[in-house]
């Protein structure tokens, strides 16, 4: 699958860096990190599969996923530092698991290798209900959408991937694929092996993603991580301290 690509940054002696956005999301939603890091690299940012600009296809696992890096990183080089959050963190850590060659270093932005009970069900019933007929403006799609979530910050963010140019209005997101691949979504594959290179696991002081059972799948899958909390901060971590954590992520990937 030819994922939609946003290219910052110049090429240099270090391979690019790849951003892998999470589960609603598209590439728009790492651009802080994007921004520190195309000052000294080539950046490539990803709309994953069923997000965005780029296609969708009923198949939503973290195989596919890693694939479709796969193939983006072999187009551009044949190796990358690859930085995920969420969704994206964890087929940036299957990808390093199934195909080590393509990864030098490996971020991930809270989240672990394991599989997680909870659903995002809850938000496509949320987009499903909500009648966009005749809204011309995000202002007045959040006002549609407040009477599906309560929550501000969660609408606005899921507001960016709608599509206001279409009329009605439509998510760029495959909801179908991604409620029938819910399952896969919050699961984790079997297999793999060990990635033996450098790798970084961020995650949210007040975000429960990241819990002892998960820091010990970590360090299994990944003997040489490093695991640093950034407090103060939950899920969206790179949005509540944007300058600390790509200074964090640049940081590493640059050293």
């Amino acid at each position: 699958m030819e994922l939609s690509l946003t290219i910052t940054g110049t090429a240099g002696p270090l391979p690019p860096v790849l951003l892998a956005h999470g589960l609603f999301g598209q590439a728009r939603n790492l651009g802080v990190i994007a921004r520190a890091l195309a000052e000294t690299r080539q950046v490539i940012a990803v709309d994953m599969r069923n997000h965005g600009d780029s296609p969708w296809d009923a198949r939503h696992d973290y195989e596919a996923m890693a694939e479709d890096l796969a193939q983006v990183i072999a187009a551009h080089g044949g190796r990358a530092d690859v930085v995920g959050h969420s969704m994206g963190g964890k087929a940036a850590m299957w990808l390093a698991l199934t195909r080590p060659g393509r990864v030098r270093r490996l971020v991930a932005l809270d989240i672990a290798p394991v599989a997680y009970p909870h659903s995002q069900m809850a938000i496509i019933d949320a987009l499903d209900a909500t009648d966009l007929t005749g809204i011309t403006t995000r202002s007045a799609a959040d006002r549609a959408l407040s009477a599906q979530l309560d929550d501000a910050g969660v609408r606005a963010f899921l507001l960016q991937s709608l599509d206001l140019k279409t009329q009605p209005p439509r998510w760029k997101m495959n909801l179908s694929a991604l409620r029938a691949q819910m399952g896969q979504l919050t699961g984790w594959p079997a297999g793999g092996t060990p990635f033996a290179g450098p790798a970084l696991f961020l995650h949210g002081g007040d975000s429960p993603y990241v819990q002892p059972e998960g820091k010990a799948a970590i360090t299994t899958l990944f003997p040489q991580a490093q695991i640093d909390c950034i407090p103060g901060t939950g899920h969206w971590l790179h949005a509540e301290k944007p300058a600390e954590v790509a200074g964090r992520v640049a940081a590493f990937v640059n050293g």
